[in-house]
């Protein structure tokens, strides 16, 4: 199917940033976006890359009351030859297409949804930092369109992409964060849609974030729903966990996220021929722990930071210090490795990276 491209005009066009050490995240986007539209009887048609622009859309649009969305995030690299890189893009297709499934949501056309995306990048080619440590970051998403008031799925949605130059997603950079367990709020539960990237699932975790932020925290590790025993993730991230020589992660049970980062770090720590577990981790195990000094690390994973080293995990109101309050051996090596198959700095042995130019 052919893709249409409007392009902006060029007294339209917004200025690009100037230094890119100073980029945040998620704040600037670039001048056109993808758009294609579904219709039942119709499927995936009118794909268009445009300029960047409010989406028109009606008060009685059932996202706006049944909450039909699922997004996805990845990244762009320009690597050390001036090409430009894509980290395992199929992989972040196929989990909106599980996210869209359990949302009643139609497949996403990945041929048609990857050529648009490569079109958009190219088009806004010269928005791709340059700098080790940024990114160009690409949002993926999916809305339910159709005027509708009652409980049903949607006859129409709309895909687009929105693309935009990102530095650290944290303030802290590398540097090791704190985050707080929470034990009375709930983000999911198994059965529910805390496996699917959806809207939801990322509300309902503000208000508790927003308590652990004003306490000093960066991040909040929720425990499950039915017994609040078991860790399971935090807000932006997959967690992990070194207590002595193994490598521990939660399973995916259905009540948090299949992280691409995740995943990645699980087959390179198995190739390097340490031990990993995808278990059922207690926060008494891991405060346990902590305190007799066999929690080596601990370490967040996600498309947004890639790896996120923890300093301090806070659980009822007591602080325990994580690897003396600083990156842990396996957390950098991890994040050097990663980071240099991203950027083009060492060979793939994975296939993970795709140049599009």
């Amino acid at each position: 199917m052919e893709i249409r491209v409007t392009q902006v005009a060029q007294d339209r066009m917004k200025p690009k940033p100037a230094d890119e050490s100073q980029l945040g995240f998620g704040e600037i986007l670039t001048d056109h976006m993808f758009k294609m539209d579904w219709e039942t009887g119709k499927g995936w048609i009118n794909p268009r890359v445009e300029p960047y622009g409010p989406i028109p859309i009606d008060p009685a649009a059932m996202v706006l009351h049944y909450g039909q969305e699922v997004f996805e995030g990845l990244k762009a690299y320009t690597s050390q030859d001036g090409g430009i890189y894509l980290f395992r893009p199929q992989e972040n297709f196929k989990r909106i297409n599980r996210s869209a499934a359990r949302l009643c949501m139609p497949q996403v056309d990945v041929d048609l949804a990857m050529a648009g995306m490569k079109e958009l990048i190219l088009l806004d080619r010269e928005w791709v930092p340059k700098t080790d440590g940024t990114s160009l970051y690409i949002r993926p998403t999916m809305i339910a369109t159709e005027p509708h008031l009652g409980v049903r799925p949607s006859n129409t949605y709309l895909f687009y992409i929105i693309i935009g130059p990102v530095g650290a997603y944290y303030k802290e950079g590398l540097n090791p964060v704190k985050i707080y367990v929470e034990d009375f709020y709930v983000r999911a539960a198994i059965g529910g849609t805390g496996e699917a990237k959806t809207s939801g699932n990322y509300a309902a975790s503000l208000l508790a974030a927003e308590e652990a932020k004003k306490k000093g925290f960066t991040q909040v590790l929720w425990l499950d729903a039915k017994e609040k025993k078991y860790v399971e993730e935090v807000g932006t991230m997959n967690m992990f966990f070194v207590i002595e020589d193994e490598v521990i992660t939660a399973p995916l049970n259905g009540s948090i996220l299949p992280g691409v980062t995740r995943d990645s770090v699980i087959r390179i720590v198995r190739e390097w021929g340490m031990r990993l577990s995808e278990r059922s981790l207690t926060i008494d195990e891991v405060i346990e722990a902590a305190r007799d000094g066999r929690l080596r690390e601990a370490f967040g994973t996600g498309t947004a930071a890639v790896i996120s080293p923890v300093g301090q995990i806070t659980y009822k109101d007591e602080d325990y210090i994580v690897g003396g309050g600083r990156m842990g051996e396996l957390s950098q090596k991890l994040y050097d490795e990663i980071v240099a198959i991203q950027y083009g700095h060492n060979p793939d042995p994975y296939g993970w990276v795709e140049r599009i130019v």
